[in-house]
């Protein structure tokens, strides 16, 4: 096992997923001495892949693999993880940003809001407790402003009909491999839970009985008109597994009537190796409230690249640079999980 995940690492010829053309399989390359100089950086610019320390890397795939699909999970985080930061060469919308109420002035004031807190949130200068506060303020003032604008799931649906969001390539056979495993796979947001859905039912147009969506989720009334939320608001600095109890299984939701496993809030927690998808250091924190006994982190670095990629080196296992497709993930979970069980 170990010969076969330092093959990988080196970039040698693998066995790889069906699902994977041949043409998109990177090779790792490492931060020591790798990308250190922009010129060689620029010359290797196909390279998507990088790793910071392949023998910690080496050693919690081979403590996963032993310890096999029933002990793993999938933590993700949403929008510039799971969905692409570019669409046709422009920045993509998030599953917050696509949004737009049928009042315009509604949009404009939650602009407002953004301008106003978002250079906060990434403030260097303010501490966290403050910081947090201030997450929490906002994200309460935009969803009263969606409240107040009658906002309605139509409105939903024909805002992700005219969105630029889109899915990393691979993402769909990424879910296809861990639902015929049974693995379930948590997707964190910050963002709306029912507009996500919205984005998986019209971008995948399918659903997957191992998903479960912990985000923000609204409540309409018999006419489709938002009323309100449910629970505890989860913002970008708050967005972890304290929050799993608003999760909800994406079919049970949509109202799919799969006959398949559950996945409970206990049984997803007795899954103590972990595989996290996120494109922010923060995401990080998504698995804080979960007692793990491994965990390989992937960050997907997509913009800012030689002034970010030390520090995503140092913070995650494995990094993917300039909005990479999901495929080198794929090819990891084929690792974690082979069918031949070796």
């Amino acid at each position: 096992m170990s010969h076969r995940l330092h093959g990988i690492l080196l970039g040698t010829t693998i066995r790889t997923h069906r699902s994977i053309p041949p043409h998109l399989i990177s090779r790792a390359w490492f931060c020591s001495g790798r990308f250190r100089n922009q010129t060689h950086m620029e010359s290797h610019a196909s390279c998507e892949e990088v790793v910071g320390d392949s023998e910690l890397l080496v050693k919690k795939m081979a403590a996963i693999c032993n310890a096999g699909p029933a002990k793993l999970q999938v933590i993700a985080d949403f929008d510039g993880t799971l969905t692409k930061y570019r669409v046709n060469g422009c920045r993509g919308q998030s599953s917050h940003g696509l949004l737009q109420q049928e009042n315009p002035e509604y949009d404009k004031k939650r602009q407002e809001l953004y301008e106003h807190y978002h250079p906060l949130e990434f403030s260097p200068t303010i501490p966290i407790e403050e910081k947090t506060k201030l997450m929490e303020e906002w994200w309460t003032k935009t969803h009263g402003l969606l409240i107040e604008g009658g906002l309605t799931y139509d409105g939903i649906r024909q805002s992700v009909a005219n969105s630029t969001i889109a899915f990393r390539e691979g993402v769909v056979e990424l879910f296809e491999f861990l639902e015929e495993r049974d693995i379930p796979i948590l997707i964190f947001s910050a963002g709306l839970a029912d507009i996500i859905e919205e984005v998986l039912r019209q971008k995948i147009h399918r659903l997957f009985k191992n998903v479960k969506i912990v985000s923000n989720r609204m409540v309409f009334n018999n006419n489709g008109h938002l009323v309100s939320f449910q629970g505890k608001t989860i913002h970008s600095l708050n967005k972890n597994e304290h929050a799993l109890d608003m999760a909800a299984p994406l079919h049970d939701r949509l109202g799919d009537n799969i006959d398949a496993p559950t996945y409970e809030n206990a049984s997803v927690k007795t899954r103590r190796n972990v595989l996290l998808l996120g494109d922010h250091i923060g995401d990080l924190g998504m698995s804080d409230g979960l007692n793990y006994e491994n965990r390989i982190s992937v960050g997907f670095l997509n913009d800012n690249v030689e002034n970010s990629l030390d520090s995503y080196c140092k913070a995650f296992d494995v990094v993917y640079l300039n909005d990479a497709p999901m495929w080198g993930v794929v090819k990891l979970v084929s690792q974690l999980c082979p069918s031949d069980g070796h």
